[in-house]
């Protein structure tokens, strides 16, 4: 009997042990996140790998829960269905809060990231038809990149076409003709710039050639009598034109520098000083023609000056 008893009285507190074992894991279970624990579903569409249960629960890169349950969900074979416990002692999850599935690159185990929720906000609730609140998702970078990647590609292809109608062969020519015209019109007004720089600088020697020959014959004759006056005139007529020629080369050699829209200038101003130009050059030529003439029918006067018959008695 005792040896019976004693059996009986082991086995008891072997069974008492087990019993307490399994009520301190219950317990300890338990006191993690206490009576305030809180469960949530959370609707992923797509892909869960690297999500477990146990898998922790972050808010804003704190730990607040854990994944209890996985499963894919039962109205929506698209959806997986994810069951979370959070400490509500911890955090009180907003209506705008929004969950996102993160993965480590390394070794590939996911966690889930509680973002958002402002004080302001109303605390989640159970809507109708769910047994537990539900926490919207929300897009991570990467996936916003990934859900772009489409009308990305697109854009590039709706351009890739419209360079390649740009770019066609008639186009491609029509641009050739006009940069080959452009040269061609380059090339026309450089042409005449040169020719009128070279026009400029034989007018400047032309004209101080003939003021300096103007100079000496008024240095010349004009004591003499005669043609002083009508000389002297055209001397005059002379130096005008060579300060007004000197003038309009300074003006046309300065639009020539230029080489800008400034041509309008020139057309407008300087031409019309070109004008005078010509008219004062038609004066002088006029007085060198009566000059000419008056030396053809008389040269000696030129020298000797203009007789003056001396009184004659009556």
């Amino acid at each position: 009997m005792e040896t019976r008893a004693n059996y009986v009285a082991v086995g008891a507190f072997v069974l008492a042990i087990i019993f307490l074992g399994f009520v301190a894991v219950l317990w300890l279970g338990r006191s993690e996140y206490g009576e305030e624990a809180k469960r949530y579903y959370i609707f992923f569409n797509g892909s869960v790998a690297g999500l477990n249960k146990g898998s922790q629960v972050q808010y804003n890169g704190i730990p607040v829960g854990r994944v209890v349950d996985i499963r894919v969900d039962p109205n929506n074979l698209e959806q997986i269905q994810v069951t979370v416990e959070i400490n509500t002692s911890i955090v009180d999850i907003k209506s705008d809060a929004r969950a996102f599935l993160e993965a480590n690159i390394l070794n590939g185990i996911a966690t889930i990231q509680i973002r958002g929720g402002t004080q302001e906000a109303s605390d989640l609730v159970a809507e109708p038809g769910h047994k537990y609140p539900v926490i919207k998702t929300g897009r991570t970078e990467l996936e916003e990149v990934k859900a772009s990647l489409p009308e990305l590609l697109a854009d590039l292809k709706a351009t890739a076409h419209s360079l390649n109608a740009l770019l066609d062969e008639n186009n491609r020519q029509a641009v050739s003709d006009t940069l080959q015209n452009l040269r061609t019109i380059t090339g026309a007004l450089v042409g005449p710039a040169r020719a009128v720089n070279d026009v400029v600088d034989n007018a400047n020697k032309a004209v101080l050639e003939l003021k300096s020959l103007f100079d000496h014959v008024d240095r010349s004759y004009t004591e003499r009598g005669g043609l002083k006056d009508q000389l002297s005139q055209t001397i005059g007529d002379a130096d005008r034109l060579a300060k007004n020629l000197i003038d309009t080369s300074h003006q046309l050699q300065q639009v020539i520098n230029e080489n800008r829209p400034g041509l309008r200038n020139f057309t407008q101003s300087t031409m019309a000083q070109v004008g005078d130009v010509v008219s004062e050059l038609q004066r002088f030529v006029d007085g060198l023609s009566r000059f000419a003439s008056e030396v053809e029918r008389n040269p000696s006067r030129l020298l000797m000056g203009e007789r003056h018959d001396g009184y004659r008695p009556q």
